[in-house]
């Protein structure tokens, strides 16, 4: 028995042509197009962003465009197999190096997709979140969630430049994609990196919770690389060494659709991370690190970023031998996991 599908130019014309002018469309001569065998068809492609080649493009931009001009200064890091002008990494991931000058302010605005800053180089500059001000370091990973408001300023001498993540190629999909613009935020008192930077021993609630759906906004790297060193020194075995950015109210993933996680790689490991559904993206803080797959092999040095599709596994070496390299990471699990299509192979 034939299990060949017919194709589109099996039909009449005159067929086909009734079939377009009433809006309707054969399932069958593209069904394993969209429902191919065994493996998704991905249009994400393994693609690498050395830093040391896009840096002097995005400085370039701070004399060619002023911030009044620009609101934000931003280079995309686009996926070509997603075409350069859809700006996307991923589907659900989109990649920007932002550049913020030194006396700049971009103003504030709140958006619905959400987006994390993580801080390449440079000091002196801040994200003020919701009226709380997040200074920001290299390493510091930094929430602007959707809906809330958030600008950026910068009091220091130096340039300073972060990789935005967000989920605008999601919410734009769905039709869900705006911003409003809004008047410069009044900072309030307290933080919430304060609040919440103690493992096994969190602000004791006794009459209700903080009432804020993003308690913490700010991960500032110096904990995080403090707390991967202490899980590597006390489980010297573990192969996997890595920690996940969540909501410490809830234990949830840090925002809704992305997941966020620091990873480190011990002197001269070699780590092979399994096949898995969602695509993810590899952000070199600290280190000397090569990423492999699709048949492909990047060498990352310092704040170099790369991206790899689903369903394919990657291996990252650590080329120090005697030093530590730490990678952020992001990938599409929250969301995979919601659509209940997550799975490891």
């Amino acid at each position: 028995m034939s299990h060949a599908l017919g194709r589109l130019e099996d039909l009449p014309q005159d067929y086909r042509d009734d079939l377009k002018n009433l809006n309707l469309v054969p399932l069958w001569p593209s069904l394993r197009a969209v429902l191919p065998s065994g493996v998704p068809t991905r249009a994400t492609q393994a693609v690498h962003w050395p830093y040391a080649t896009l840096k002097p493009l995005l400085l370039r931009a701070g004399e060619l465009t002023p911030i009044e001009k620009a609101e934000r200064r931003v280079l995309v890091l686009a996926n070509p197999g997603h075409g350069l002008e859809n700006m996307k990494a991923s589907p659900a991931i989109y990649l920007g190096m932002q550049l913020l000058l030194p006396g700049e302010w971009a103003p504030s605005h709140r958006h619905t997709p959400n987006a994390v800053r993580m801080v390449v180089e440079g000091e002196g500059a801040w994200t003020t979140v919701d009226g709380e001000q997040c200074p920001m370091s290299r390493g510091d990973l930094i929430l602007t969630p959707t809906g809330l408001w958030h600008e950026h300023g910068h009091d220091g001498s130096d340039p300073v430049v972060w990789l935005d993540v967000l989920d605008l190629p999601l919410v734009y999909y769905m039709e869900a994609s705006y911003h409003i613009n809004g008047p410069r935020q009044t900072v309030k008192q307290g933080s919430g990196d304060r609040a919440w930077t103690r493992a096994g021993v969190v602000p004791t609630q006794v009459f209700s919770r903080s009432g804020k759906r993003y308690p913490m906004l700010r991960y500032p790297w110096v904990d995080t690389r403090a707390a991967l060193q202490a899980m590597a020194a006390n489980q010297p075995d573990l192969d996997c060494v890595q920690v996940t950015y969540v909501n410490p109210e809830t234990g949830d993933d840090a925002e809704n659709i992305l997941g966020f996680y620091a990873l480190m790689l011990r002197p001269g490991q070699t780590l092979t991370l399994p096949a898995r559904s969602p695509a993810q993206v590899f952000h070199l803080i600290e280190g000397g690190v090569d990423v492999s797959t699709c048949g492909k092999t990047f060498g990352l040095v310092e704040a170099d970023t790369c991206c790899a599709p689903g369903y394919e596994p990657v291996t990252l070496t650590n080329r120090q031998t005697d030093k530590p390299s730490f990678i952020f990471i992001a990938d599409e699990s929250p969301l995979h996991r919601k659509l209940g299509v997550y799975e490891t192979r």
